[in-house]
């Protein structure tokens, strides 16, 4: 369990997977959608994800070939999940940002 907490809680997994909930890309688009990640850490990324049954890889027989990688089941539930997190963290930000100010205020003081 505390494996499949580390990868949902790294960098790139969840902005993947939310990523790919609007549909099948391609790998160079879904790195231009990914903002900031490297083509080595979204190929690490992918891999996991689809070890894990969270995405799909097709392989088109095209010259060059055409990969495409799309959303599991399992991947959509994530997905949302992810969308709701997300959407938290937005309805939130006002609350942690005095949170915030007032820790860091007290320790200041001390």
């Amino acid at each position: 369990m505390a494996r499949h907490l580390g990868w949902i809680g790294d960098r790139w997994t969840l902005p993947v997977v939310v990523v790919l909930a609007s549909g099948t890309l391609r790998f160079n688009e879904l790195r231009r959608a990914v903002a900031g990640i490297s083509q080595q850490m979204l190929t690490r990324t992918l891999r996991r994800l689809e070890r894990d049954g969270v995405v799909t890889r097709t392989v088109r027989p095209t010259v060059p070939p055409m990969v495409e990688y799309a959303l599991t089941p399992l991947g959509h539930s994530l997905a949302a999940l992810g969308q709701d997190l997300g959407r938290w963290v937005v309805d939130q930000e006002a609350a942690i940002h005095a949170s915030q100010a007032a820790f860091d205020a007290r320790v200041a003081s001390e």
